[in-house]
């Protein structure tokens, strides 16, 4: 089991092997749920993703709006396992 150590001002600072273990890099974040009896679940936060982000991450990059039939046949020959 780890130990840490609280800071004068209640921080605490989660080991390298403890943040690899939960799959934490830089610049992400971890949520904690209250348990009874004074315990903590400590797991990685996963955003979930949403069609806005996606769109919005793809938008200006397309030269022209496909067409339902371009887009029906790419997914055809996608299916079909066609390159």
């Amino acid at each position: 089991m780890t130990s840490l150590t609280v800071t004068m001002k209640g921080q605490v600072t989660l080991k390298r092997e403890l943040l690899q273990h939960l799959g934490i890099k830089p610049g992400e974040r971890i949520a904690l749920e209250k348990l009874p009896g004074g315990e903590l679940r400590v797991r990685a936060e996963r955003p979930a993703g949403t069609i806005s982000s996606f769109i919005g991450r793809h938008a200006g990059k397309m030269k022209k709006p496909l067409t339902v039939d371009e887009i029906n046949e790419i997914a055809a020959s996608g299916w079909a396992d066609e390159k």
